[in-house]
Parts: structure tokens; C-alpha cells; sequence
């Protein structure tokens, strides 16, 4: 779901390509990426790429051929993976369930009336990313000689505190929860397809860099109160203040200064005062402002891809074309075999 405050932040966006990120090493979060790839690797009906047995198999084509496009472009990935939710988080869980199973209904009931737009429209919500379809995530990119790590709780938070402490460049995720977490760096648009339909029309999907510190300049803020404005608005871990939208909390925080005072000042939305516990304020900002760091450093490593491996998994198992992934797996070899190239354009 993610923290709506695209608008606001929307002035420090930076516009870059790939090729700006040469020989940068970038934490993704799986989950998120994932997500995407199931999503929107369909078929025309709606439904997701599936093996001969019925196993959906949209992820492992999303994860096979992105990745090799960040690799193919010298960029090095490392995804990073949710741990157990936190107890806060559970009533998202249940609420997003429910919305894919209603997604569910109405593609299914658009597919029997043979209305395709309709069922390709409802088709993403309805995307359900299953335990094993985890497992079999990670297996590809370990056999792809691609790191991954889990997080104690959200692979976002652990991207960002990956980022903050050096060990890679920037974080990768589709919401801006990143920066919340203190991602000093963030990049959207990484993992998904440079082209988009938009109302029959094709356009083409850029690639969006954030530095936290321009952000916060842009709107005048510290992080602190970026926190409280996504507080307000509505995060993985709170439903937000009823009818309150991002640019009224940024107004009321920049006015007031923090949510205390909006309910020290009976500051009211749509004449109901602004008001939560204040044991639940210090627990949510905690979640953002203190991330909690594993009892070891992660370790990880980029490797040689397992060329068998992934014909065993990809071409036996889920019944992929074996042309496609042959040309993948030798254009994925080639790649790791040669030395990186310095990119004299690149700005950062």
C-alpha cells in the first residue's frame, strides 16, 4: 500500500536512467518488486503466467529477465526480503486480503461475460503472493548468483538502514516508505516495465531518484515531521486521521509543528478533533525514526549463476521455454565474466 505523500514529494524528483547507476550496488525490496511482476506479467485474459500444472510463474519471469537487465547494465541488486510482520501491520495484512479476494471475484465475473478489459482491470488487485512462491524467489537468485537477505520486519526499513550505513548505494521500492524509514537515497521504477498503457496509449516509464535531504529542503521539514505527516495521512501501520490528505498534513505540521500540538491545539478535521493515544504515536514513530538493526552484520555476495540449477528449476520444473532461458542464462554468464566498465556520464 504504501505512504501517500507522492504529491508533496513529488518537486525533488530527479529523473535519471540506468546507465547513472552503473556499478552502483542497490537494495530492492523483494516483496514490493515481486508484487509488481505478478501484477503485471499476464496473459490477455488477466490471468497470471502459469506452468503446466497451473503454477503461477509471472514472479520467476519478472525475476529471471528484470534482474538480468539491472545486472546486463552493471548495476549490482541485492534483495532484500520481509521478515515476520510487525503486530501493528496485521490488520493491513487482513484488509489486503480481503481487497484481492473481492479483485478476484470481479475478474473471474468479467472473464465468464467475456468482457477482457474489464477482467485485466481488476486483474493486478487480485495478484497473491504465496509462501512458496517465496522460497522459489530466492532459489532463482541464489542459482542466479544474486544476493538476498531478510529483514527483522520490513524489507524496507532494512534497505534504508543498508543504505544509511554504506553497504549499498541506494534502496529500490515502488512506495516512499523508504524515506519515512531514513533512506538517504532512494530509486523508483527500477524493477518494472519501462512502458506503461494509460487509457489505450503507451507511454514510457522514467526511472525516479530521491535524496531525502532534497526533500525535506523542497518541503521545508525535518524528517521527524515527515514521519508524522505519513502518520497522519496513513502508513503499513495505522489507518491514518479520517478525510486528512497529504498537503493538509503537511500545512497542519508545518503550522503546528508536530501531532502533539495538533491535539494540544483541538485541531479539528471536518469538525472531528485530530486525536490518538499517545503510547500509539510513540510506538509508530519509533517504527520509523529507530530501525531495528540484526544481531549480526548481513553478509552477501555476488556469484557465479548456476547455469543448471536454473534450467532445473525454470525449463523442468515450471516449464519455461528452453530457447528463452538458454539466451538468458548465456547472456547472464557473459555479463559476470566481464570486468565493469567505468561510465564517465554518470552524475552522482
Amino acid at each position: 500500500m504504501g505512504v501517500k505523500i507522492s504529491t508533496l514529494i513529488k518537486p525533488a524528483v530527479t529523473e535519471i536512467t540506468l546507465p547513472n547507476l552503473l556499478g552502483k550496488k542497490v537494495a530492492i525490496d523483494a516483496f514490493n518488486s515481486i508484487f509488481q511482476f505478478l501484477a503485471t506479467i499476464r496473459q490477455a485474459n488477466g490471468n497470471p503466467l502459469t506452468d503446466l500444472q497451473g503454477n503461477v510463474t509471472s514472479h520467476l519471469s519478472g525475476l529471471l529477465f528484470r534482474t538480468l537487465r539491472l545486472i546486463e547494465s552493471n548495476i549490482k541488486p541485492l534483495y532484500v526480503f520481509d521478515g515476520p510482520p510487525h503486530d501493528l501491520k496485521l490488520h493491513v495484512i487482513r484488509e489486503r486480503r480481503e481487497i484481492r479476494e473481492d479483485q478476484k471475484r470481479k475478474m473471474d465475473q468479467a472473464q465468464d461475460a467475456g468482457d477482457l478489459d474489464e477482467a485485466k482491470k481488476h486483474a493486478q488487485g487480485s495478484s497473491k503472493l504465496t509462501s512458496g512462491m517465496i522460497e522459489e524467489s530466492k532459489q532463482l537468485l541464489d542459482y542466479m548468483g544474486v544476493p538476498y537477505i531478510e529483514a527483522i520486519h520490513d524489507g524496507e526499513a532494512e534497505a534504508a538502514r543498508l543504505t544509511n550505513e554504506g553497504h549499498v548505494w541506494a534502496c529500490s521500492s515502488q512506495d516512499y516508505d523508504s524515506l519515512l524509514f531514513g533512506a538517504s537515497r532512494l530509486v523508483r521504477n527500477l524493477t518494472i516495465s519501462r512502458t506503461r498503457k494509460v487509457k489505450g496509449s503507451t507511454i514510457e516509464v522514467q526511472i525516479e531518484y530521491y535524496h531525502l535531504e532534497k526533500v525535506l529542503s523542497e518541503l521545508e521539514i525535518t524528517r521527524e515531521q515527515l514521519v508524522d505527516i505519513g502518520i497522519l495521512v496513513g502508513i503499513d501501520f495505522f489507518p491514518g486521521i479520517k478525510n486528512l490528505g497529504e498537503k493538509t498534513a503537511l500545512k497542519l505540521i508545518k503550522e503546528h509543528g508536530s501531532i502533539e500540538n495538533l491535539i494540544k491545539n483541538k485541531i479539528e478535521v471536518r469538525k472531528t478533533p485530530i486525536d490518538m493515544e499517545m503510547d500509539l504515536l510513540d510506538t509508530l514513530r519509533k517504527i520509523f525514526l529507530e530501525v531495528e538493526k540484526p544481531s549480526e552484520q548481513p553478509n552477501f555476495k555476488w556469484k557465479r549463476p548456476d547455469e543448471d540449477k536454473i534450467r532445473e528449476l525454470l525449463i523442468e520444473q515450471r516449464n519455461f521455454s528452453a530457447d528463452r532461458v538458454g539466451s538468458a542464462i548465456n547472456r547472464l554468464v557473459k555479463k559476470k565474466s566481464q570486468k565493469s566498465q567505468v561510465n564517465l556520464d554518470r552524475f552522482f
